[in-house]
């Protein structure tokens, strides 16, 4: 019976042990997906040996791991294996086929926009880098053509652009075109503004040179180059922003402050509430390190008389619109959104995937961007991941500087071991803080 007794609880101890590590991701046993790669990350005990699919797997001093699996067509066994056992996941892979997508060309034919900020992109693709304006609801556009989901805009003889066709709506009246009102500038210490006026509202792109800050207006009804352009020297630092009354355009471009004391920064924690952000290796969860890190470089710049806000101060659902409007009504000169990064549909390596990136979408933040990443990477101590350029919805606005700081990796290993760590999270947050302050001052 003792010996009975003895194999009893010999035997659940290796089943315990087989199944001691924590998985993260895959959360199902199996899965469908369009990716390809599986992605595998969670917590396992440095010394049970960890291998997936005959890869020995890495596995951090706090148990964290993460791993890649290339994915063939149809039905792929992921098989964990440990010393005391296995677990066997299943992917199925299809690729969705891929529609030819023809451009239809049709007469010209009037259109209103729907409504404010509604992008006038250079591509008909709802993503990326290829907004060139943001149109005011109630601007007379042409279109001539479309292509999916898209209407392609006439602006003049050589220039077309695209528009959403759920922005616009289509309408039979008369070709009647604008008529030019007037012209005027003024200009103050700190700004220039810039006014031009039609008897209605007109399609309009920015173009933000090496010098200059161009906006050109476009009466396509009038004629075939009917382009009214009104540009405006950039400062070094500078914020820019166009507002439309009835048909006056008002087009200003503001130099920044160079007083801390007298600048307004906004401190975003991104995600919140049901919004968890990445989930790490070992379950945490994004959104709580961003609130801690903005809560601190909030406090930072505080004690340098910097006029502070932040878009939330606990944990709470955000959505995006609210954050740029925090910004807006706050007149903030510099918008800083702070999160932490997560890998797409790529082949993971623990060595690169990792560190410090900053985001920023227009060219006047660039600098600022530049200012945080070394900044962040000095004082954190983390491999610099780089600069670039993203659309992200906080950063779009024109009127305030604006980057999105990835201040690790959530789901590497590597990282783990930082941002779970107050102390790391206090140097990031020293970085991030002493960063701004460089940029405002320099």
């Amino acid at each position: 019976m003792k010996r009975v007794w003895i194999l009893f609880l010999s035997l659940f101890f290796i089943i315990n042990q087989a199944f001691c590590f924590e998985l993260i991701m895959p959360t199902e046993k199996k899965n469908a997906t369009t990716n390809n790669y599986a992605f595998i990350y969670g917590k396992a005990k440095p010394a049970e040996g960890l291998s997936i699919n005959d890869h020995y797997i890495h596995v951090a001093p706090n148990g964290a791991f993460a791993h890649t699996e290339k994915l063939h067509e149809g039905e792929n066994r992921i098989v964990l294996r440990t010393l005391y056992g296995l677990l066997i996941y299943k992917y199925y892979k299809t690729t969705p086929v891929e529609q030819e997508i023809f451009t239809e060309d049709f007469e010209n034919t009037k259109a209103y926009v729907n409504h404010d900020n509604t992008p006038l992109r250079s591509t008909p693709v709802d993503a990326g880098l290829n907004r060139i304006g943001h149109l005011f609801g109630g601007t007379h556009i042409i279109v001539n053509g479309s292509k999916g989901s898209f209407y392609r805009v006439v602006l003049s003889k050589d220039k077309e652009a695209w528009i959403s066709k759920n922005d616009v709506t289509l309408t039979d009246e008369g070709f009647y075109p604008a008529e030019f009102v007037n012209m005027d500038s003024e200009r103050y210490k700190n700004a220039m503004i810039q006014t031009i006026e039609f008897t209605k509202k007109l399609p309009y792109t920015v173009e933000d040179g090496e010098k200059e800050i161009i906006l050109r207006v476009y009466n396509p009804e009038l004629s075939d180059n009917s382009v009214y352009n009104l540009s405006i020297p950039k400062p070094e630092k500078y914020v820019y922003n166009i507002s439309l009354d009835e048909g006056k355009y008002t087009f200003k471009v503001r130099k920044l402050n160079e007083n801390p004391k007298e600048t307004t920064v906004v401190i975003d924690a991104g995600h919140g509430g049901s919004e968890k952000g990445a989930i790490g290796c070992l379950g945490d969860e994004e959104k709580d390190i961003n609130l801690k890190i903005a809560t601190n470089v909030a406090e930072l710049l505080k004690k340098q008389d910097v006029n502070v806000v932040m878009t939330r101060e606990f944990d709470a659902n955000l959505p995006l619109e609210d954050r740029v409007n925090i910004a807006k009504e706050n007149n903030a000169d510099i918008f800083v959104s702070i999160h932490l990064n997560s890998i797409g549909d790529v082949p993971m390596d623990i060595h690169k995937k990792r560190g410090t990136g900053v985001y920023y979408f227009n060219n006047h933040s660039k600098k600022l961007a530049e200012v945080l990443q070394k900044s962040i990477t000095h004082s954190a101590g983390t491999r610099d991941d780089g600069i670039h350029a993203a659309s992200f919805a906080v950063i779009r606005p024109t009127e305030y500087n604006a980057v999105l700081v990835e201040a690790a990796y959530m789901t590497n290993p590597l990282d783990s071991v930082l941002y779970t760590n107050e102390k790391w999270i206090a140097k990031a947050s020293k970085g991030i803080a002493e960063g701004i302050i460089k940029y405002i001052s320099k």
